[in-house]
């Protein structure tokens, strides 16, 4: 009864939240029953309920060789190294931003650092190309220099900071603005009270503005965190593409499972290498939000 007359009280705000339930349930729930496909011989012909059976055979097939130690270590390593640097980064173009005086100059750099988040990864993997192919802009630089040119898609150990360089260009502008969002909510009191007290800038900033948005940065990482098994393959492949010679560095869980379906057209392997993806998933965040709630409880995501 306590249910229903809940509903009824706010049953205006409950209307509102249909249409999210309802895509919600359409994307994310009834879909996971293709999950099914990862325990069985799959043949599109047959469909989910008519193919055959196999039980664990996909994971085994999967689990059996070093592949998946190689392609889940690639994801979880650039997916830190996303988070780390992607947020790190965002902050300080925050709090800069924010010390910024004029509002016409604000505006603009909040415009300016924002723009990258826009451009696919397709005009991206392109403005790559034009950078490190043999005769690209960056080997033309080292040329000038007196240094000899790189064969930068041979250079396997570069690519997880050149992908995270790419990643931080991209995102860390959409990122600051959430922070900076976070700042401007602060109290303006604590500021002036603290210049009262004789501290500087560069005080306010590590002793006010930084645990003021500490909440924000928690959120963030959780989801963050959420989705570490899932590395981004518009990213990777739009980048990377075929390149064998990089795959022992940038190969991820995601470019690895649509390559198993291109080319061996093994429906069944690729479900159970993303079924193994999202389960990883979820042990992480879960892991990672009880390790918040204890540290900070107000900052856990439930």
């Amino acid at each position: 009864m306590g249910f229903i007359k809940e509903i009824a009280k706010h049953r205006q705000l409950y209307v509102l939240a249909v249409p999210g339930i309802v895509f919600l349930a359409l994307f994310s729930y009834i879909p996971m029953f293709g999950h099914l496909i990862a325990f069985e011989r799959f043949q599109p012909v047959k469909g989910v309920w008519g193919s055959k059976w196999v039980g664990l055979n996909n994971f085994k097939f999967f689990f059996g060789g070093h592949d998946w130690l190689r392609v889940t270590f690639n994801t979880v390593y650039l997916n830190l190294l996303f988070l780390l640097f992607g947020l790190g980064f965002a902050i300080a173009l925050a709090i800069m931003i924010n010390e910024v005086g004029s509002k016409i100059a604000k505006k603009l750099s909040q415009s300016f650092i924002f723009l990258p988040y826009f451009i696919s990864w397709l005009v991206v993997s392109l403005m790559m190309l034009a950078f490190l192919s043999t005769d690209g802009i960056m080997n033309h630089w080292l040329q000038q220099a007196g240094i000899d040119a790189v064969n930068w898609y041979q250079r396997v150990q570069l690519w997880p900071f050149i992908l995270t360089f790419v990643y931080v260009w991209k995102f860390a502008g959409y990122y600051s603005i959430i922070f900076l969002a976070a700042i401007v909510g602060i109290s303006s009191e604590y500021y002036e009270s603290a210049k009262i007290d004789g501290a500087t800038r560069l005080q306010q900033m590590v002793y006010i503005t930084i645990p003021s948005i500490r909440s924000v940065i928690v959120v963030l990482m959780l989801l963050g965190v959420g989705r570490i098994f899932f590395g981004d393959f518009g990213m990777i492949y739009g980048i990377v593409g075929d390149n064998s010679i990089l795959y022992p560095t940038t190969d991820v869980i995601d470019t690895y499972s649509f390559r198993a379906l291109r080319q061996l057209g093994n429906f069944g392997m690729s479900s159970a290498v993303v079924l193994y993806q999202s389960v990883m998933g979820l042990l992480a965040i879960l892991l990672f939000n009880r390790l918040a709630q204890k540290i900070d409880p107000d900052s856990s995501l439930f």
